[in-house]
């Protein structure tokens, strides 16, 4: 079992600083973060903590006159799945319910996605699933080619095939991901699923109906361009995975490439982007 740290950071002033470190660390390492009151708490594997990386990366911070204090704890390996099945509640969206296993059939109303995560991101928890999800109730999915990159559990790719898209490929770079994304969409008795390990450089691919993206903002803007060229004509492009203060910066970005927004979205500061290549 995987031995974690937890780095819990305080700054004052709070806002931006703490939107600003979450993407700073996750550039390093950092898996997941957790907002507590007016404290970050990050993650990651013990063996890839480097408390020198940290401080130089929280430096710009401190020259700046903002109060920072870090406090790294070791957390030791545990039977993850066991502590995720302990706390994992039904995720309720208006004509989806996303349940794990051992959920009874009191939570499972309309259509149902049942997903056990082990590693991999996507449980329908966080803000940017939630409003991927929600997203895409409202997109016209049936009979579309859909590319899902960063797939995490599958989640996502699996949400297309049930909303009609004709065929989907499920991406991401971490190859527990993909057997998840593998056994997730069995679990969903899901058929029209491909799952591909690697980034975007494996999808030699063109003309997807639409692309979902739930990533991180820098990983976002580096592959905007491949996104569009990988789009049909008026292909959508939806986005996830960054803070509402992002929203301008990709915006922008997209603008550049041919890309008008359609839609925006914001769950308690994270936001989520509908994009329509021109």
């Amino acid at each position: 079992m995987i031995d974690y740290i937890e780095l819990k950071m305080t700054f004052v002033p709070f806002h931006p600083s703490n939107e600003i470190v979450t993407l700073w660390l996750s550039d390093i390492g950092f898996e997941s973060f957790l907002e507590e009151g007016e404290a970050v708490k990050a993650y990651i594997p013990a063996a890839s903590f480097d408390y020198d990386a940290v401080q130089t990366l929280l430096n710009p911070l401190i020259t700046q006159g903002i109060e920072v204090n870090f406090e790294p704890t070791v957390i030791p390996g545990q039977n993850w799945n066991q502590v995720w099945e302990d706390s994992f509640e039904p995720v309720l969206l208006d004509h989806l319910s996303i349940v794990a296993p051992f959920h009874g059939a009191e939570f499972r109303k309309g259509r149902v996605i049942e997903i056990e995560p082990k590693m991999s991101f996507g449980t329908g928890h966080h803000q940017t699933t939630f409003m991927m999800c929600q997203a895409m109730e409202h997109m016209e999915l049936a009979d579309k080619y859909v590319l899902d990159m960063g797939t995490g559990t599958g989640i996502l790719a699996i949400n297309a095939e049930q909303l009609g898209a004709r065929h989907i490929l499920a991406v991401d770079i971490e190859s527990w991901s993909v057997e998840n994304t593998i056994e997730n969409t069995q679990r969903n008795q899901c058929s029209r699923i491909q799952a591909r390990e690697g980034d975007m450089d494996v999808v030699t691919e063109v003309g997807f109906d639409v692309i979902l993206a739930n990533i991180n903002r820098n990983v976002l803007i580096r592959h905007l361009n491949s996104y569009y060229d990988a789009l049909s004509a008026s292909g959508l492009l939806l986005l996830s995975g960054f803070f509402t203060s992002d929203v301008e910066a990709l915006e922008m970005e997209a603008k550049a490439l041919g890309f008008k927004r359609i839609n925006t979205y914001e769950k308690e500061n994270w936001a989520c982007i509908l994009l329509e290549k021109c």
